[in-house]
């Protein structure tokens, strides 16, 4: 790779660019850390590269959510070579104010829309070839509630200084993983001061919440958000008092007396030259949402939650009363009261689209994860409003302690009310009323068979799509010692795993012994086409249709050459005048390797080879082998990592155990040199091979003639199986729609705690892996459904597009609710959904609503709605559904009262 980066770009074919760059990508994505730098690249510009190198490229489609993958995507046949790489869509026109932070660019850029990031050394590489700009930088940082996962810093945080008594204010761009001290350094530089002059303040809605003096802390610590104001304090020197001016700043904008509605004129609702739907006449419910810049995410779960009948009654009505002002898991009422205003906003008559800038800049106050203006996930929203909703709403002032006890063989009647009678007493609020249910969950010891039993509360249902997270792969794996006949296994890994998770199950399988590795190879035409050694090798690379063999080889802490055994079989020629014939390759070839520090002799090749093959020599008791199929020798692997093999395997291993006493024939081999010049190794005698430093295989030719075929089995050599071969009934499964009550059923199936999560027995006193049965118990009157579309693996994010085919009316759930002592039936019907159109990070949310007044459905997109028939609400883009249960009586199914005294809300056909 470092010969061709050196290269000018007039010698590189767009192929080479293609695997250069891909090779770079493949490298810096899973070497990628904290502190790491991506760049910004045009959207537009990065497609015509895309198409430049992709334009012989056979048709590939996957589902856009990696970089890598646009490297195996089709190009158009006649793309030229794109000019200089232009970033001036992304940039605003006007000059930045702060100068020190780079080009200022647009507030609602979406990435995979508007640009693509880059890792460094693939941006480096790009602009060595082809220049232009500007040049765009952002900072990896570390994100979410944990700190764990990796995000690019597209928008770091805009602050607004005020210096007072001065009366000057600037703008500056600082990462929120900066600390304080820094910020001090800032705000000295811009405005010519000295650090001991200044003490700075947390000035969120123009009032002093914080003195900032935590040097060492980070602003995101310091829960500092975007655009909010700073506040710089200039002291006297002498006695501490305020100082006067003393000049002016480099770059301030304006006087603080001049703009005293700054923050008020960022916060106003009535945005000019909106667009959107105007409610009609007295209707209400349809006003929309803007877009503040990738906001679609909070809109499309604000708009579910808006439109929950029980919801809009409860915030509409005087909700204030029911605010719990001194709950320290709360938010002060502050996210209720914001949330109130929203929804008061959104359900008054007449109002052209709201922009719910407030609301935002609260939630980023409460959620830093969801501050600035990346795009986030919708679900992972609504879990934290539901939470904080419920906290700030919690008609419960003081929380008891309450031990729960174990069910020691009580009815599960009994020990379900008292657990729900415990959670009521510290839980208590319209949140719990409407959306909480509970779930039954078992585990059982796998040593003792301990059962513990414990009822416990949900807030939503995250059911998995199975269907499409994972791939079954065939793969043989082969002994380099000849200690056994090869065995082929059916293994279930990640559909979007890498090569490490193969090896690891697969070593599993074979229990693989401490001193031994696994080669993995693929194989075409007979050969090894490539070892795949990289474990960060994308399993997605590996065809369906390909070939797979692992090989077991000791691993050796000296250097060690291996050798590859290739099978020739001799044919005739056809069509010759001539009756002619020519070795060609056949079989599966064989591994095993040499050390380096022994003496490598045509005699030590010799011998190597024979131990590789004595496995297939044929001996007089065991004849019957010759009927032997191959293909009878698949071992599967369940899901648990059990492997099942059948007893033809069994048979073949004992005669390959008791074929080791019998003399072995010498065997014609050729050895092939680094000029692919072969040497026959039977002829030549006990001599000394010399193998280049550099090289680290040789290739050895063993040809087959029809009575050495007589001496051995190469039954087990021939028709390797594919990676995963199509049958009938497979193709058939695969046409049919997964349904939602498919994905109910794997979310309520038995299976093993995964070892991260193993449990305490009380029995055992010791930490087992035991196995766990959820099932449904009582169920709320709105049921939130999360389908588990994303996953991840490092840094790495991928979307399942799978289509799941869920009920609109009469969602059934009265066989999947354990408590046999509940004679209601358990039926719902669909009001609302949120919908998630393209990838990862680059996507698109809106919201199907059904208005219950009219009895239509709409489209929810940001400011823009629109009405769509109840065909229409299907789609694979479905991501959160809400279900409203149907109930011809009053009672309430958690045994609770409706909020504050409310009168029942939930029968509404």
């Amino acid at each position: 790779m470092a010969e061709v980066t050196t290269r000018s770009r007039g010698e590189l074919t767009p192929e080479e660019e293609r695997v250069l760059i891909r090779d770079i990508a493949i490298s810096s994505e899973a070497s990628s850390k904290e502190g790491d730098t991506f760049f910004l690249i045009n959207q537009r510009w990065w497609q015509h590269w895309i198409d430049y190198v992709n334009q012989e490229q056979p048709n590939n489609t996957g589902d856009g959510s990696s970089l890598l993958e646009h490297f195996n995507s089709a190009g158009s046949s006649a793309s030229k070579r794109p000019s200089g790489i232009d970033n001036s869509d992304l940039v605003n026109d006007a000059t930045a104010e702060d100068p020190g932070a780079g080009p200022e660019i647009v507030d609602t850029l979406l990435e995979g829309r508007d640009y693509i990031l880059l890792p460094q050394e693939v941006w480096n590489q790009l602009h060595s070839w082809y220049g232009g700009g500007p040049t765009l930088a952002r900072k990896v940082i570390s994100s979410g509630l944990s700190q764990t996962e990796l995000a690019v810093e597209v928008y770091p945080l805009r602050l607004q200084l005020l210096v007072m008594p001065r009366g000057e204010c600037s703008t500056i761009r600082i990462s929120k993983k900066e600390t304080i001290g820094e910020l001090h350094r800032r705000a000295c530089s811009i405005f010519y001061l000295n650090l001991e002059q200044i003490c700075i303040w947390d000035y969120y809605g123009h009032r002093k919440h914080a003195l900032m003096n935590d040097m060492d802390r980070t602003l995101d610590d310091a829960n500092i958000q975007m655009d909010q104001d700073i506040l710089v304090e200039v002291l006297d020197n002498v006695n501490g008092g305020w100082s006067a001016s003393k000049g002016t700043s480099r770059n301030h904008s304006s006087e603080i007396s001049t703009s005293p509605n700054l923050a008020s004129a960022r916060d106003s609702d009535n945005t000019l030259g909106s667009s959107g739907v105007t409610t009609r006449g007295a209707s209400v419910g349809l006003t929309g949402l803007l877009n503040l810049g990738n906001t679609c995410f909070m809109n499309s779960a604000i708009q579910c939650l808006v439109h929950t009948p029980e919801f809009a009654r409860y915030f509409r009505e005087d909700y204030r009363r029911e605010i719990n002002w001194q709950n320290p898991l709360g938010m002060v009422g502050e996210l209720a009261v914001a949330f109130g205003e929203l929804l008061r906003k959104l359900w008054a008559p007449g109002r052209t689209p709201v922009a719910p800038r407030p609301f935002k800049t609260k939630l980023a106050r409460f959620a830093p994860q969801f501050s600035g203006y990346n795009q986030h996930d919708s679900q992972e929203l609504l879990a934290f409003l539901l939470d904080g909703l419920h906290e700030d709403l919690n008609r419960v002032k003081h929380k008891p302690y309450i031990k729960s006890k174990d069910a020691d063989g009580r009815p599960d009647e009994e020990v379900a009310d008292e657990y729900w009678a415990n959670h009521i007493a510290r839980n208590d609020s319209i949140i719990v009323d409407v959306c909480q249910g509970q779930y039954k969950s078992t585990l059982v010891c796998p040593v003792c068979n301990k059962v513990s039993v414990t009822f416990d509360p949900f807030m939503y249902l995250s059911l998995p799509l199975q269907a499409t997270t994972t791939r079954t792969m065939t793969v043989t794996i082969f002994t380099s010692d000849g200690s056994a006949l090869p065995s082929t296994y059916t293994v279930t890994v990640p559909k979007h795993g890498r090569c490490r998770d193969l090896i690891q199950v697969l070593g599993n399988i074979c229990s693989l012994k401490q001193s031994e590795e696994l080669k993995v190879a693929e194989l075409q035409n007979h050969s090894i086409q490539r070892f795949l050694d990289d474990p960060l090798i994308s399993l997605s690379t590996i065809k369906d249709d390909d070939h797979l063999a692992a090989y077991r080889v000791p691993k050796l802490v000296k250097k060690a050459v291996f050798l590859q055994l290739i099978h020739r079989l001799q044919e005739q020629e056809p069509g010759a005048a001539q009756t002619t014939s020519q070795w060609k390759a056949y079989g599966t070839p064989l591994v095993s390797s040499i050390s380096r520090d022994d003496v490598i002799s045509s005699g030590k090749i010799q011998s190597t080879v024979q131990r590789m093959l004595s496995p297939f020599l044929k001996k007089e008791s065991l004849m019957h082998a010759d009927s032997f199929d191959p293909s009878s020798m698949v071992t599967t692997v369940d899901p648990s990592g059990e492997a099942h093999s059948n007893s033809s395997s069994n048979i073949a291993k004992e005669d390959a155990s008791s074929s080791k006493a019998v003399t072995l024939p010498n065997l014609p081999l050729q050895l092939v040199d680094e000029s692919n010049v072969c040497f026959d190794l039977s002829v030549e005698g006990d001599k000394t091979i010399r193998i280049p430093s550099s090289s680290t295989s040789i290739v050895v030719y063993v040809d087959w003639s029809q009575k050495l075929l007589e001496k051995y089995n190469t039954h087990f050599l021939e028709n390797l199986p594919e990676v995963f071969k199509n049958g009938p009934v497979t193709k058939k499964a695969r046409t049919e729609p997964l349904s939602l009550y498919t994905c109910l059923e794997a979310f309520l199936r038995e299976e093993p705690l995964v070892p991260e999560d193993m449990w305490y027995c009380p029995q055992c006193k010791e930490r087992r892996q035991a196995s766990k049965k959820l099932d449904l118990w009582r169920l709320p009157e709105v049921l939130v459904i999360h389908l588990k579309r994303f996953s991840y693996s490092r840094s790495m994010k991928h979307k399942l597009e799978t289509f799941v085919n869920f009920p609109i009316h009469d969602f059934n759930l009265t066989k999947y609710v354990a408590n046999k002592n509940s004679s209601r039936r358990q039926l719902y019907e669909l009001y609302a959904l949120t919908n998630h159109y393209g990838g990862m990070g680059s996507g698109h949310y809106t919201a199907h609503i059904k208005l219950l007044d009219e009895n239509r459905w709409y489209n929810f997109d940001d400011s823009h709605i629109s009405p769509i028939n109840e065909d229409d609400v299907k789609s694979a883009a479905a991501y959160v559904l809400f279900y409203r249960r149907v109930k011809s009586d009053v009672s309430n199914s958690n045994g609770v009262r409706s909020g504050g005294g409310q009168e029942d809300v939930s029968t509404w056909r």
